[in-house]
């Protein structure tokens, strides 16, 4: 077996095994093993749907019992043991010490559905159809979350005409001195803006996929000021960079800010497992009995993994505090590739990366790192930052090795570049006296 089944029955449309071509048959905690034997370190992590890792064995254990025990796979939303089990879980470990009142609706199985879930409860509420998203956000590939997402090539995929949004930048995009929530405000407090009140404002604490923008605590706290002075919901879109990939479970936590509704998937189920919520503030709860359904609104799989991973990472905060230690690592290590080789260090917690200068030298040094195996991929509007998305429990030996990796990678193509701009230069010519 080989890539070649995979190049000629595949859809054109795939895309990570064009940046990791090779077939992997096996994987556990931070390592994949491919079809020749040959290990890759993890920087990738399912982009962002493995926090804990590979096939982590309390989730493995407790699916595996629930299968042997002919547990329940499938019950679109009726009320299932494993259903009851997770929500009583949730509620105990993760709202209740954090003081959020929110219900839980299982909208479908991943991220856009979360989203396309949170606009219909924010239009429903508020009786308004715009919203307000970000520059370089982005949100998903259904039609009203990709309408909200920025990326040009995404957005050109739809077909459509993507609307009911208004754009706006997000904090830095006009520079530093630019205080971009201070002129969301004054657009929505002039009624001759031509900005219609919007139902919802809805943003991502740090734009993963963006470039790994980060938003400051003060920022997000003057944009929730912002939408509920002028009567919309703040939406935080936590797909990526929730179940702890900041360090706290919710990456908006620092920053002490409520938001009305938030979008949880990817990690949620904590073992690759197609999962996602969308919590709502309790007087939000707007949508009627099946106004909003799906056949896979509820995977009762998932839920038996997701409540393990909530027992095991989640009841203390060993986790948190072994993600802001290995944090701390990350970025001393990143400040040296910054002080060899420049570049942006951009993100918090196990979301960081290096944002490059030189067109296309990320994407170069990802390839160069996948041939010396380790697993990293790109993000931003021109896939300008290498960004490090490794699982929460990684080991510091793995990380440290990983990191050689990336250092060894980035001089490589350095010094591939430095030969090529010399093979290129044009030699001088003497001409005769």
């Amino acid at each position: 077996m080989s890539m070649q089944i995979i190049d000629s029955l595949e859809s054109n449309v795939r895309g990570y095994c064009r940046a990791f071509p090779t077939t992997f048959t096996q994987a556990k905690g931070a390592t994949l093993t491919d079809i020749s034997g040959r290990t890759y370190l993890d920087f990738f992590a399912g982009a962002g749907s493995l926090n804990y890792g590979h096939n982590p064995e309390p989730l493995k254990s407790a699916l595996l019992q629930y299968i042997s025990g002919d547990g329940i796979s499938h019950a679109l939303d009726l009320a299932t043991e494993a259903k009851e089990a997770f929500l009583e879980t949730f509620q105990r470990v993760i709202l209740e010490p954090r003081h959020l009142d929110h219900k839980v609706m299982f909208p479908g199985p991943t991220g856009t559905n979360s989203v396309e879930a949170a606009l219909k409860i924010a239009r429903k509420v508020t009786g308004r159809t715009e919203v307000i998203a970000f520059t370089n956000a982005f949100h998903g590939m259904t039609l009203g979350s990709l309408a909200l997402t920025g990326n040009g090539a995404k957005r050109n995929g739809g077909g459509v005409a993507l609307g009911n949004v208004t754009r706006h930048p997000f904090e830095g995009y006009m520079g530093a001195d630019f205080d971009t929530a201070q002129y969301l405000d004054t657009l929505l407090s002039d009624t001759s803006s031509g900005v219609t009140p919007p139902a919802a404002i809805i943003l991502e604490t740090i734009q993963a996929e963006g470039g790994i923008n980060t938003a400051s605590a003060k920022w997000l706290r003057n944009i929730e000021r912002i939408a509920h002075k002028h009567r919309a919901l703040l939406i935080v879109d936590d797909i990526q960079v929730g179940c702890g990939r900041t360090g706290k479970f919710f990456s908006f936590e620092d920053a002490g800010i409520n938001p009305d509704i938030i979008c949880l998937s990817k990690s949620i189920s904590g073992y690759g497992l197609p999962f996602a919520l969308t919590l709502m503030k309790r007087e939000f709860d707007a949508l009627a009995p099946g106004e909003h359904n799906g056949t896979f609104r509820g995977n009762n799989l998932a839920f038996v993994t997701a409540r393990a991973a909530l027992e095991t990472f989640w009841r203390d905060s060993t986790l948190s505090v072994e993600v802001e230690h290995k944090s701390r690592l990350v970025r001393k290590r990143l400040e040296h590739l910054q002080a060899r080789y420049e570049g942006e260090i951009r993100g918090r917690g196990f979301i960081q990366g290096i944002a490059f200068r030189e067109s296309g030298f990320a994407s170069r040094v990802s390839t160069a790192a996948f041939e010396r195996g380790l697993m990293i991929e790109t993000s931003g509007r021109s896939d300008e930052v290498l960004k490090l998305l490794a699982p929460l429990t990684i080991t510091e030996h793995e990380l440290s090795r990983g990191l050689d990796v990336l250092e060894t990678a980035i001089e490589k193509v350095r010094q591939s570049d430095r030969a090529h701009q010399k093979k290129t230069v044009s030699p001088s010519i003497t001409l005769p006296s």
